[in-house]
């Protein structure tokens, strides 16, 4: 199976070699090869879109896709110039924005909108991975799309000094995205999330939200096809004792926290993007750094009630 050899001549080479196969034993054996995605089509597996300095700066991206993209009839390539062709939004550059914004410029996502009114203080340099001392007193989103333009010359980085708190604002800046990446925290209590959550489904807008607790660092990834982030809570606080509410930490937070919700966050990001996900959205996963048995992965189906993803 070459991508040469016409399917007639394998199927009389493997009956030839495998007589007690049948014909029917060894048409199931080729569809199940098919099926499993491993079978590259030499015909598209070149790059389309993508300069000889992108497939040798993205090769390891390459290696990665070709491995995980299962599906067949494409091209190994394809993901990665569907992250090309692609923009995100990132509202919030603290510590898991500023580690999600690096992971996707380095990963070749085309085009990035930050978006923050901070900015940047001293106890920020601990965890968010783009600033450094000289950058104290600056805007965020300022020093944050020259880092990234350095990391990656080809992005398309723009930014916006601006808070974003109402759903107008949300959906002035969904309108134009393909992922929309939330890691801002205001307003609290989750209003913020609960706005991202119906402005996103008014566009139909797949979205990724993350963060952390302590040791404790989540995201959730939510879009057209599955149940909502209102839905998903309502689930879990249903698991709850009536009027008990977890104690998941405080303001404590280590680089490595803010690092991996950061890197979960690009990731999801990432598989929307490019389509190799195995999972509809609508969960939350997460791992507790102090305790490495306790891995978080939640799904609930949306209320038949729900006003936002339910029909």
């Amino acid at each position: 199976m070459d991508g040469v050899t016409p399917v007639e001549e394998v199927e009389k080479r493997l009956l030839e070699a495998y007589p007690s196969l049948g014909p029917d034993g060894v048409r199931e054996v080729l569809d199940a090869l098919l099926r499993s995605g491993y079978v590259e089509d030499t015909a598209v597996c070149e790059p389309a879109g993508l300069s000889a300095r992108e497939k040798e700066r993205y090769s390891r991206n390459h290696s990665y896709f070709r491995r995980v993209d299962l599906r067949p009839g494409m091209s190994s390539w394809e993901p990665q110039r569907r992250l090309k062709e692609a923009r995100v939004v990132v509202l919030g550059l603290g510590g898991t924005g500023s580690h999600t914004a690096w992971a996707l410029a380095a990963t070749g996502v085309g085009g990035i909108h930050l978006v923050d009114h901070d900015v940047v203080e001293e106890s920020n340099l601990t965890r968010q991975a783009l600033y450094t001392e000289g950058d104290v007193g600056r805007p965020k989103a300022e020093v944050a799309a020259e880092r990234l333009r350095a990391v990656n010359s080809a992005a398309r980085v723009i930014c916006d000094v601006r808070k974003v708190d109402t759903e107008d604002g949300l959906r002035e800046l969904v309108a134009d995205c393909d992922v929309f990446a939330l890691c801002a925290d205001e307003p609290r209590n989750d209003l913020i999330a609960k706005m991202t959550n119906r402005v996103c489904a008014d566009s139909r807008t797949p979205w990724v939200c993350a963060g952390y607790s302590g040791p404790l660092t989540t995201v959730g990834v939510y879009g057209p096809d599955g149940p909502c982030y209102e839905c998903v809570g309502a689930g879990e606080e249903a698991k709850l004792k009536p009027g008990w509410t977890p104690d998941i930490g405080g303001i404590g937070v280590l680089a490595s926290a803010a690092g991996i919700s950061g890197q979960l966050l690009a990731h999801e990001a990432i598989s929307l993007l490019t389509g190799v996900t195995r999972v509809r959205p609508g969960y939350v996963r997460g791992v507790n750094l102090i305790a490495p048995d306790h891995l978080v992965h939640v799904r609930h189906p949306a209320r038949p009630e729900c006003q936002v993803c339910s029909p």
